[in-house]
């Protein structure tokens, strides 16, 4: 848990910011939604395959800037022409099914008691916006620093507004809010799982692993922060996600490979039972 902190100097505010996939939620936030966008007809097999694709060379090799940017162009494509407002919508009833099930209590807790000390709460996240403020709005926290899409009319164009947030992006991000709402970094607090957050966790006074990956809890532990993990009692953790998100990748893969398969066939399955009800006249009847 967070120790009480002083109150801060006249004119500025202190505030928390949390990662969100794998730090407030279990898996990647964005998974979760594709998967309900998928359930309600918003995907088709060419794109669920593009995905299972890049997920399987994110879990074998790991993640490079040609990945994510191969990652950004195709999300943006697949979103195109989309309406903002069904995409939030849909978003509300994914959090009710899923996302609220996977918020790992103890951080939960911590988001709780920066709010009880009147701490500003942000989330800061890769994933795009409306996710972050969607989740943001359900935790109570005062809003949420996303990657944005440009809207116009209602509808996302397919382009993308400044740069993905992830990386060193989160740090700028962050640098920007404290200075248009004067929130005194070196009195506030920071909070993620990976290597990726650490330029953003060395913008604040207070920085904390949670849940952290191989090289953050190496890094946390060389810098001297704290590391809270709250997976359970199971020690292999982030394996268990990494082999959760190749298996789902896996059954992605399988699932398009098999509606390919069944396509190709039917024509020789349609000819066959024709050649069977030729001859054979009770068939033909049935």
């Amino acid at each position: 848990m967070t120790a009480r902190q002083p109150a801060p100097e006249p004119g500025t505010r202190i505030a928390a910011f949390f990662d969100v996939d794998n730090t407030i939620i279990r898996g990647a936030s964005a998974f979760h939604i594709a998967r309900g966008l998928k359930q309600r007809g918003f995907f088709t097999n060419r794109d669920l395959f593009h995905f299972a694709w890049e997920q399987f060379k994110y879990n074998i090799f790991g993640e490079s800037k040609e990945q994510m940017a191969s990652l950004r162009s195709e999300a943006l494509s697949i979103v195109k022409g989309w309406s903002v407002a069904e995409m939030n919508a849909i978003g509300e009833e994914v959090y009710d099914e899923v996302l609220a099930l996977r918020i790992f209590p103890g951080t939960k807790a911590i988001i709780d008691e920066h709010r009880a000390q009147g701490h500003e709460v942000w989330l800061v996240t890769a994933s795009p916006v409306e996710i972050g403020r969607l989740i943001a709005r359900r935790l109570g926290a005062t809003g949420a620093l996303g990657t944005v899409a440009e809207q116009k009319g209602g509808y996302y164009t397919g382009v993308l507004v400044g740069s993905m947030l992830h990386g060193s992006h989160k740090a700028d991000a962050v640098t920007v809010l404290a200075e248009e709402r004067d929130l005194a970094l070196r009195s506030s607090f920071a909070y993620g799982d990976s290597m990726n957050d650490a330029h953003m966790l060395e913008t604040v006074g207070h920085p904390c692993a949670i849940n952290p990956d191989r090289r953050l809890r190496a890094h946390a532990k060389r810098c001297g922060w704290p590391v809270k993990d709250f997976r359970g009692r199971n020690s292999q953790g982030r394996r268990s996600i990494a082999r959760a998100s190749m298996t789902g990748s896996v059954w992605a893969l399988m699932q398009v490979l098999r509606g390919i398969k069944r396509a190709l066939l039917a024509p020789f399955r349609r000819g066959r039972g024709d050649d069977l009800a030729a001859d054979n006249p009770q068939a033909r009847k049935l």
